[in-house]
């Protein structure tokens, strides 16, 4: 299992940094924190999956990313933020490795190249977020639901038989939220979708059928 944040390092470097991990497994409905918890650890998703979700100003709960193994999250436990911006709860029966703020600090000085690896991956994740803003104040509703299905099928899609199948548990609500849209839109779009052959759309589960299709639909109409 590759994981960025070991990227460059070699096997008998990254073995005593495993070692001085500690673990926690959560079952599906699990909170490792919530939003606005103080920012103590930063976490490896090393099995399942996990939500991250935000609470807006309007006091709704947005779904933000659904993340997969490898994956770093509690980032801000290595920056000067004293909160952690999301809630991530555990979709699935979930394991994750994790360090304390202080633990990595001390980590850190020892080995240099895990600082340079948790800069770039916080700016990949800030240029992603960064895009995702653009897509909500420009995108039209259809672009912003295939963008989003696209982006997960990139992230976690498993060849099928019927095409390419998003491997998580997503409810429409969460398609919705994670596209900046409403329930009822989100319904609309998907079964029309699955009318045109373009996706199978199932209570919790989306299999792409025709990605060059929803490729068209993001590129229909200039931002």
């Amino acid at each position: 299992m590759k994981i960025p944040l070991f990227h460059d390092l070699c096997q008998d470097d990254v073995l005593p940094l495993i070692e001085s991990a500690h673990e926690k497994q959560l079952l599906a409905g699990e909170i490792f924190y919530f939003q606005g918890d103080t920012a103590e650890s930063m976490y490896v998703l090393i099995k399942g999956r996990v939500k991250l979700s935000q609470i807006g100003q309007d006091g709704k709960q947005a779904l933000i990313e659904v993340i997969k193994p490898t994956r770093l999250f509690g980032l801000v436990a290595m920056t000067s933020a004293s909160t952690y911006p999301v809630t991530a709860q555990a979709a699935m029966e979930s394991n994750a490795i994790y360090w304390t703020r202080i633990e990595m600090m001390s980590l850190v000085m020892r080995e240099p190249k895990l600082a340079m690896n948790a800069m770039r991956i916080m700016a990949d994740q800030l240029q992603e977020i960064q895009d995702r803003f653009r897509q909500v104040t420009t995108l039209r509703v259809e672009q912003r639901l295939a963008n989003t299905l696209m982006r997960l099928a990139a992230n976690s899609g498993k060849r099928v038989k019927e095409g390419i199948l998003i491997d998580h548990i997503l409810s429409r609500q969460d398609l919705a939220e994670m596209s900046g849209t409403t329930l009822y839109t989100a319904s609309r779009t998907l079964s029309q979708w699955h009318g045109q052959q373009l996706v199978i759309a199932g209570r919790e589960k989306v299999i792409i059928r025709n990605p060059h299709g929803l490729a068209r639909i993001i590129e229909q109409f200039p931002g």
